[in-house]
């Protein structure tokens, strides 16, 4: 991967504070619309982002150059609108949204199994208020989701003060790699370990496999972990689906006799599948394809 994601959002404590004003002050409408000039600068000036999320549109779903170009910013809106959404929910505003529950039956199932599980994620739609729609389910705090610590540390200090604090386990990603520790043992507490399958950081394994027709690396230890251990394996995806609707997703795979390559076969054909029907919610602002 010539340009590797570098594990840190884009942003500054201002920008955040202005999109909290407005939604707290002047509602979410208002928040969208300052979207509008903030995604024309992205799309105008980020150029590693813009150029990466071009191929995808371009080359790897066929759009024409126009409307790639002009789905490059509509991305940029969206992406907006996710964390302003997510700022939103965690500011005590989750009633001022509606959320539709495809499969929860599933992860109810897993929880009551009591045999510990991996849920495998993607950085499209809304995947960080996922912890919210846990919260709703996770009643005796059986599930850990595996974050990574990148991001700038003082516009995290800031979100920490504006918005509720999620009872789920947090289970950092470390350069010593001592969260693949804390993953088997909450695994073999018969827990649920939620992760993305889509980044991957230096120094660690990948595979290579085709996504959306050409080849892509993603992080191998997701797919082994599942593979060796046995462990039950769901996706789960949290997608925008209106202004004020989330829809959470969740796809349950056989994987007891699947190697960790033919795990991730599966988690590529489902996320194609998603994407398909969410194209704009695409947010790997790098380049993403070998």
């Amino acid at each position: 991967m010539a340009t590797k994601w570098e594990g840190k959002s884009k942003g500054t404590v201002l920008g955040y504070k202005i999109f909290v004003f407005f939604i707290k002050n002047l509602g979410l409408t208002a928040a969208y619309i300052l979207l509008v000039p903030v995604a024309l600068y992205y799309l105008l000036f980020s150029v590693k982002s813009t150029k990466a999320l071009f191929y995808y549109f371009n080359k790897r779903l066929g759009y024409s150059n126009i409307k790639s170009l002009w789905s490059v910013y509509k991305n940029y809106i969206v992406f907006g609108q996710t964390i302003i959404d997510k700022t939103a929910i965690g500011s005590g505003l989750k009633h001022k949204f509606t959320y539709e529950f495809d499969g929860i039956e599933k992860l109810n199932a897993l929880l009551k199994q009591g045999k510990g599980g991996i849920l495998i994620s993607a950085h499209i739609g809304n995947f960080e208020i996922g912890e919210f729609f846990f919260d709703d389910i996770d009643l005796q705090s059986q599930i850990n989701l595996v974050i990574t610590d990148a991001e700038h540390q003082h516009i995290k200090a800031y979100l920490n003060k504006v918005t509720h604090k999620s009872n789920l386990k947090i289970i950092v990603i470390q350069n010593d790699f001592s969260h693949i520790y804390k993953i088997s043992a909450a695994l073999n507490n018969g827990e649920l370990v939620c992760i993305t399958g889509d980044r991957y950081i230096d120094n660690t394994k990948t595979f290579t496999d085709t996504f959306l027709g050409a080849e892509a690396e993603f992080p191998s230890g997701p797919f082994q972990i599942a593979s060796k251990l046995k462990t039950p394996v769901a996706f789960v995806y949290v997608m925008k689906a209106s202004k004020t609707h989330y829809h959470l997703y969740t796809r349950t795979t056989q994987t007891e006799q699947k190697s960790a390559k033919e795990i991730l076969k599966v988690y590529i054909q489902d996320l194609e599948l998603v994407l398909q029907q969410y194209p704009l919610q695409w947010f790997n602002y790098f380049k993403f394809w070998n």
